[in-house]
């Protein structure tokens, strides 16, 4: 079996020789640099990895990777796209390949991806990723983008079990070309529920609030918007917005939807928390904090986030527990919260709560 890798860069030189050793079992690795000047190419090179430097203006991710898979020969059994802020973890050929035996007519192997890592170095964000795949695919999008069988190519998958890739980005990176990239991608395709989901959330995290709200309300409109969790999670940040523009009632309401959309996931009873703590509804937090916590199964998406997962829900639930004289369970959250990590005031509020109990 024939095994190649191919990828993308641009100023990765800290990068590169993780990402070469985790790839060593590969049969070839062929890399498209879009324009480093760090040294990124002739490291590469040295490395053993087959290079072409080419600048693409205007640049979007899919014209790049499309340009980079063009490098790799056209024999490979499977190609494996990746980032060089990415490793795969040992046994990956192993894995692949015995998926690959067991399911012989499948163009398509789903991995376990470990996007983000906790303080800790745990797992954060994990999902399955679907970037290894045979001849007869190509890559549509400006950013975000996604590999999709050209026509006449049957897209039949499986889950390679023993396959892992492990994300490690440089967090000083800009994340400026995203939101453009992403408004370039909702004109081309205006009814990707996808892309809106995406281009509603950069809104978010770019503080652009009223614009946030109105794409992420167009997503939720949109016929092919129908995955209950992505639907719960834009409902999410319509609360987070609302909430970051003064409107608790918003705020509540939304993230009220987002849990009638999910209920089996933690991460819309956290931001109904937060709503409520931020307008002093204790009873609700006490409701919705505890109702989150009862969900113990974390589902393997990309919608969830760590923070449903670690310590808030367990903090929010002692402050409510606290604030109805029930100082024994709010130390007993207290506790569980800074089993997480250690927290000032976390520490300051657990004080406070045993010293409670011995007025």
């Amino acid at each position: 079996m024939k095994i190649y890798v191919y990828a993308i860069c641009k100023n990765e030189s800290k990068f590169v020789n993780r990402f070469m050793d985790s790839v060593a079992d590969a049969d070839g690795v062929y890399v498209l640099d879009t324009g480093s000047t760090d040294g990124s190419a002739e490291m590469l090179r040295e490395r053993g990895a087959v290079v072409k430097t080419e600048i693409i203006s205007p640049f979007r991710f899919d014209s790049a990777r499309n340009k980079s898979l063009a490098l790799v020969p056209d024999d490979a059994d499977f190609y494996v796209c990746l980032d060089l802020d990415e490793v795969l973890e040992s046994g990956w050929r192993a894995g692949l390949e015995k998926t690959a035996a067991s399911a012989p007519d499948v163009n398509r192997l789903l991995y376990r991806y470990v996007w983000s890592h906790n303080a800790d170095g745990s797992d954060g964000v994990v999902f399955w990723a679907e970037k290894i795949h045979r001849k007869g695919y190509e890559w549509r999008g400006a950013v975000h983008e996604t590999v999709v069988p050209k026509a006449g190519t049957a897209d039949k998958s499986a889950y390679a079990y023993g396959v892992q890739v492990s994300h490690y980005p440089d967090d000083q990176k800009s994340r400026s070309s995203y939101l453009p990239l992403l408004e370039i991608a909702a004109s081309e395709s205006p009814a990707d529920d996808r892309t809106s989901h995406y281009l509603g959330r950069e809104y978010m995290f770019a503080g652009m609030y009223d614009k946030a709200v109105t794409e992420l309300k167009r997503h939720l409109a949109l016929p092919s918007a129908v995955w209950a969790d992505e639907r719960a999670a834009s409902m999410r940040y319509i609360s987070k917005c609302y909430a970051r523009l003064g409107n608790s009632k918003e705020s509540v309401s939304w993230a009220l939807r987002a849990v009638a959309e999910s209920p089996d996931t933690r991460e819309p009873y956290l931001q109904l928390a937060r709503a409520f703590y931020d307008c002093g509804n204790y009873a609700g937090v006490l409701y919705a904090a505890s109702a989150g916590l009862s969900i113990t199964e974390r589902k393997l998406s990309y919608i969830t986030e760590p923070d449903a997962w670690g310590a808030p829900l367990h903090d929010l639930l002692s402050i409510a527990y606290y604030q109805f004289g029930q100082y024994k369970k709010a130390e007993i959250q207290a506790r569980l919260a800074l089993s997480f990590g250690d927290d000032s005031r976390i520490k300051n509020n657990l004080r406070l709560y045993i010293e409670a109990q011995n007025l």
